[in-house]
């Protein structure tokens, strides 16, 4: 557990000085007693009803302790139902992909496993769908239709190239659709912060909208990215730098990385490439946006991710603030100490309830 006020638990001092203090007027208290035959009958009944006697102030005790941890805003990491709306699946196209260190080959292995997911998605979540090799395109608007996802996902074309970068930038605009990301222009003509790099196009207005203030990393709770990919990026926007505009908004991206680390030759019509993955990036853009990267070696392997993926976007752990859930125990605490005061003794005087009897 953490704490966003640390400070205020100096405060808890107190309830040491307030218990010293309960059992100081205890004593004063049987001190003062006269011990006529009445009064010892009197002693004798209360002893058979001792834990009635400090029972509403041990509750009020308590009670002030929850109230004085909630002061300093305690948080603490818990498992909830997810909350993700939508989930952007980018999936690596590049020619790579056709390689066969992973059986059959490492697209037919992908698209297999990518439409398991579909089929078992999270309750109440869409998904859309990013393909990318040397540009990157949403092959399928988010929708909670199977039958769209997994026709989407069998329509996959290989292609030159790996935009890591673009696939990014193209899922995080498929997120925040009406906020005006201009894919066009970060790619081709600005860096990941916006600053022009060249000329605008006389027939394209340049847009004016300012990029919105940067929130938590992995804040986002209705979206999230699950980017795979098989190779390293040779086209496009640094993935790095698109990662930290990812995260400025505070999604997380969760990435994969699809073949073998040692990597293997593909080639055809007298031309060969040695492609590997680049898990260094892939991790980068993960601990950036606060998500995580998973290897998948084979296709066995790629399924479990998904399946874990589908479990983690149905209950995640997450940090949440837990002050609310002190309050509420400290308001609770309190009354009960009252209602047993009062239908013990007739008032409620909790703390010096003892020293009254």
């Amino acid at each position: 557990m953490s704490f966003a006020w640390p400070k205020m638990l100096w405060l808890m001092l107190l309830i040491p000085a307030m218990t010293a203090a309960y059992f100081w007027l205890l004593r004063r208290r049987r001190i003062a007693i006269s011990y006529s035959s009445i009064e010892l009958l009197r002693q004798a009944s209360d002893q058979q009803r001792h834990w009635r006697r400090h029972a509403p102030a041990a509750i009020w005790l308590v009670a002030l302790s929850s109230g004085l941890l909630a002061l300093a805003r305690p948080s603490a990491m818990v498992t909830l139902p997810s909350q993700f709306q939508t989930i952007v699946l980018a999936i690596d196209v590049s020619l790579s992909m056709r390689a066969t260190d992973v059986q059959p080959d490492r697209i037919t292995a992908a698209q297999a496993a990518a439409k398991a997911f579909v089929a078992n998605h999270p309750p109440r979540s869409r998904i859309g769908i990013v393909s990318f090799g040397g540009s990157a395109q949403l092959v399928q608007p988010p929708t909670d239709s199977s039958e769209q996802l997994q026709a989407a996902i069998d329509r996959f074309q290989l292609q030159r190239g790996t935009a890591t970068g673009s696939a990014l930038l193209v899922a995080l605009a498929t997120l925040f659709p009406d906020d005006g990301i201009d894919i066009e222009s970060i790619i081709f003509g600005r860096n990941a912060a916006g600053a022009a790099n060249r000329s605008t196009p006389i027939d394209r207005p340049e847009s004016r909208r300012a990029p919105p203030a940067p929130v938590k990393p992995g804040s986002y709770t209705s979206g999230v990215i699950v980017l795979l990919s098989d190779g390293r990026r040779t086209t496009g926007p640094n993935p790095i730098e698109i990662a930290q505009m990812v995260a400025d908004r505070g999604v997380r991206v969760f990435t994969v990385g699809f073949g073998t680390v040692e990597g293997t030759t593909i080639g055809g019509d007298g031309w060969s490439a040695y492609v590997r993955l680049d898990e260094e990036s892939l991790k980068a853009v993960a601990q950036i946006t606060r998500g995580e990267y998973f290897h998948a070696a084979t296709g066995a392997d790629l399924t479990r991710v998904y399946e874990e993926l589908n479990s983690r976007f149905v209950m995640e752990r997450r940090e949440t603030e837990l002050t609310g859930l002190f309050s509420l125990a400290a308001a609770v605490l309190t009354i009960i100490a009252a209602a047993l005061s009062v239908w013990w003794f007739g008032r409620f005087s909790p703390i010096l309830q003892s020293s009254a009897r």
